[in-house]
């Protein structure tokens, strides 16, 4: 939805004039959803590969207006999707912009003490209108470490000492969620929400009302709320308790892309990274193919622990460290244009370890260096395949059965492939499916990814010595 200029009424009477009325946020939701859908927008810009599943489910829950909990591993754009629900809200909405309210009220229905109490004290040209954009209309927590305060309230004990009484409205502090009354809350990982925090959750979806240390203050509540969760948490008996669960509207089930090229799409969206400019970068396809499918063959490995997933940001961090070393090479060797090669990829330890969680008891002792190798190589011979099942592997390798060695690196200069490339099979350029005679960086990057290739298929060997890497037969 485009946006829209702020509405022009500054005080009650002029919002009366002006024909706007009350509806509740999972009202507004559901008429701007379907107003989008009638009109074939875009319902949730950025979002790959959930066309088909995902979607559909989100889309009833939205209509159905149900609270909503999307479950799913790390990285499979759980907050991404309830941060896009937003766009669906009002551009703005109408306030009772008036002290001492710590909530945007309807200027129609107000739910607080003090709002009442002035809109029955003064006129409508008397009471001031303040409008509230959506971008601030939504708000997310952690869940660990939340306490009670945060997001329901407490006593507040400078008011106690003022003289309000305990029970008294006036005496309470609000956390997030009364505060986002007519907006929209998320809370992130339920599982780690303390228990206490659960039940007073519980009752907001169950009654929408507020209880704090016993004192039911009852408020009509507006407000949509979204929780987010892993599977391997989520379902463990006792970490959610069994009635916040059943009050949960709809549960959305996310998942990890299985086309690779979807994963590619995500991760070339996401990047971030400016290719061009001084020092501009030229990626071959084939390169991008090979970090996603170290995060494919991640999410099947055995030495990995499936239980904790492997995240988007996975193959992201790897992406923008193999496109930092392909520029900081080009720079220092003056080179026109940077060519991600397959030995930039000897620098994914640092963008990797850590964010691999190793499954001790598949490892057999495996250290994480040796399992991020086996990945790579597992995702190279994968690739490498895929091109060579076309084209042949035989004719390319022909060239290395006559003796010839090849030293490789991150830091040689492109120009020190050239020598080796006069001999190059026709079928070479076929493969790859580039220039290679136009730019010695992309011709670099072929004979380092064929290399690879040949060696992950057992046609030639491999030695490596001070950083660089030797093939020959």
């Amino acid at each position: 939805m485009s946006d829209t200029k702020q509405p022009s009424a500054k005080t009650l009477a002029e919002l009366q004039a002006s024909g706007w009325k009350s509806r509740s946020v999972k009202e507004e939701i559901r008429s701007n959803f379907l107003k989008m859908l009638a009109n074939g927008e875009p319902l949730y810009p950025g979002i790959i590969g959930y066309e088909d599943t995902v979607i559909p489910e989100l889309n009833i829950a939205l209509l159905a207006g149900h609270d909503l909990l999307f479950l799913g591993e790390k990285g499979q754009a759980k907050s991404r999707l309830m941060r896009t629900l937003v766009r669906f809200l009002d551009e703005y909405v109408p306030y009772l912009d008036i002290l001492d309210v710590p909530v945007h009220e309807d200027p129609f229905h107000p739910i607080t003490k003090t709002a009442k109490e002035f809109l029955a004290s003064h006129t409508a040209e008397q009471v001031p209108i303040g409008w509230w954009h959506r971008s601030e209309r939504y708000v997310e927590r952690l869940a660990p470490g939340t306490k009670f305060a945060d997001v329901i309230g407490e006593i507040d004990p400078s008011k106690l000492t003022g003289g309000v009484s305990m029970g008294a409205e006036a005496a309470l502090h609000f956390g997030l969620i009364p505060r986002m009354h007519r907006g929209i809350f998320a809370m992130n990982e339920l599982p780690e929400l303390d228990e206490m925090v659960q039940v007073g959750l519980f009752n907001i979806l169950e009654e929408r009302d507020v209880q704090i240390r016993g004192y039911p203050v009852r408020f009509d509540l507006d407000i949509f709320i979204l929780f987010s969760a892993n599977p391997g948490t989520y379902n463990r008996s006792g970490k959610v308790i069994p009635q916040l669960k059943d009050r949960i509207g709809s549960l959305i089930q996310t998942h990890y892309q299985t086309d690779r090229d979807l994963g590619i799409q995500i991760l070339q969206q996401e990047c971030g990274l400016d290719l061009g400019g001084q020092y501009p970068v030229q990626i071959p396809y084939f390169m991008t193919e090979i970090i996603e499918e170290i995060t494919t063959q991640a999410r099947k490995s055995k030495y990995v622990d499936q239980a904790s997933g492997v995240s988007a940001r996975f193959s992201l961090s790897n992406y923008r460290t193999m496109i930092a070393s392909a520029r900081q090479r080009a720079v220092l060797l003056g080179e026109p244009i940077a060519v991600p090669r397959i030995s930039d990829l000897g620098h994914l330890y640092s963008s990797s370890l850590g964010k691999l969680e190793v499954d001790l008891m598949g490892s057999h002792q495996m250290t994480e260096h040796k399992i991020l190798d086996s990945l790579l190589a597992n995702a190279i011979k994968v690739v490498f395949e895929q091109y060579t099942s076309e084209h042949g592997v035989g004719q390319i390798a022909d060239i290395f059965n006559k003796g010839v060695r090849i030293e490789v690196g991150d830091l040689l200069p492109s120009s020190a492939y050239a020598e080796r490339l006069k001999h190059v099979p026709p079928v070479w350029e076929a493969a790859f499916d580039v220039n290679a005679t136009d730019q010695p960086a992309i011709r670099a990057s072929c004979v380092e990814f064929v290399l690879a290739g040949l060696y992950s298929l057992d046609k030639i060997s491999r030695a490596s010595k001070h950083g660089k890497v030797s093939y020959e037969v």
